[in-house]
């Protein structure tokens, strides 16, 4: 086997723990056809990251990395675009601030890029949002209270509800698995429709991330329209015609280039 470089090597050992819970050392060093010891500087590098545990003899995949597996599918769907759209909405942060994030995978993106954010307060009901903000020495982390949605590392429900009866915020942040060619936003899950409904009244201003594959569906529930937003980002993939009238409902359309 031709031996791969440490960064390659330590990514393909990070996706095998994805098929296999614990894997050992010694499984690890004939699989690649290197010694223990880099085995063991590799499985290091990647605690340090805290996508694995080591363990006597082997490591499991972290709680971190656990969520990030479960998400990977949908993560995977137009990444490059949801990838750009996140680094634009990143822009409108600001050290100090207090942010609501929901559980969409485009705000999970946008998560990973605020892990070197200053003075950040993050309030969110995704599991997976804290836990990739959760190592970050700028940031405060608020997980919202509730029931975890089947499926799915989100919390839903009244006690979220009420959770975020306590909050103010400076921006609220969310995906949305629809958007009307009239504006209007979808959940395709109605307590998740109520809560980030919730977080736009809690917030000064809002941001719905969404990639063009979003525009024109609807889903489950209605929870708003563009009107009620701030700014809207999405790719230049989206429709003119609909981004035309998205910009009549007074938001501010902002398009981004994979």
């Amino acid at each position: 086997m031709q031996h791969l470089p440490s960064t390659a090597r330590q990514n393909q050992i990070r996706e095998r723990f994805s098929a296999q819970p614990g894997v050992s050392i010694a499984e690890l060093a004939r699989e690649f056809d290197v010694s223990e010891m880099t085995i063991r500087r590799d499985l290091a590098a990647l605690e340090a990251k805290t996508h694995i545990q080591r363990t006597h003899g082997g490591a499991v995949l972290t709680e971190r990395m656990i969520l990030e597996f479960d998400y990977r599918e949908r993560r995977e769907q137009n990444r490059a675009a949801k990838r750009a759209i996140a680094a634009e909405a990143r822009q409108l942060v600001q050290p100090g601030q207090r942010l609501l994030l929901d559980t969409g995978t485009t705000t999970l993106e946008l998560a990973a890029l605020l892990v070197d954010g200053e003075d950040l307060t993050v309030i969110t009901p995704s599991l997976a949002v804290a836990s990739e903000l959760q190592h970050a020495a700028g940031v405060e982390v608020i997980l919202l209270g509730g029931v975890i949605r089947r499926g799915s590392p989100d919390l839903t429900g009244p006690v979220t509800e009420h959770c975020l009866e306590m909050f103010a915020a400076d921006l609220a942040i969310q995906g949305a698995d629809g958007i009307g060619l009239d504006g209007t936003i979808y959940n395709s899950d109605l307590r998740l429709a109520r809560v980030d409904k919730l977080m736009r009244h809690a917030a000064k201003r809002s941001c719905v991330l969404a990639d063009h594959t979003k525009i024109g569906t609807t889903a489950l529930a209605r929870n708003g329209s563009l009107a009620d937003v701030d700014t809207f980002i999405t790719d230049c993939g989206a429709p003119a015609e609909a981004l035309r009238r998205f910009t009549k409902l007074g938001v501010k359309v902002v398009t981004v280039s994979p």
